[in-house]
């Protein structure tokens, strides 16, 4: 079993492609912090809406990917662009196509 964690956030009026290029930069980073999927996506019917799909080795590794210093960057130059409204979501990992 793996740790899993579904989210959304909302972002300001115009600012939701500079946030997902953020969101989308340190994929090298999370891969070795052990995460198996990092799926970002936007909705097609609200503007301000991004997904974000994670599946981990563990929640540990999740946690401490919170700490990296790269991780750490990225949220403050996302968080100006960001309403503060956000969902979140654990998961067990049952199974599927990673």
């Amino acid at each position: 079993m793996t740790y899993g964690y579904l989210a959304t956030m909302r972002t300001k009026a115009g600012h939701r492609d500079d946030v997902v290029r953020i969101l989308l930069s340190g994929l090298d980073g999370l891969r070795q912090a052990g995460c198996r999927l990092y799926v970002v996506g936007v909705s097609e019917t609200d503007p301000e809406l991004i997904w974000v799909n994670e599946v981990w080795e563990s929640k540990a590794d999740h946690d401490a990917s919170l700490q990296l210093p790269e991780t750490r960057a990225a949220i403050a130059r996302a968080m100006p662009m960001l309403t503060g409204e956000f969902t979140g979501q654990e998961l067990t990992v049952a199974g599927g196509l990673m």
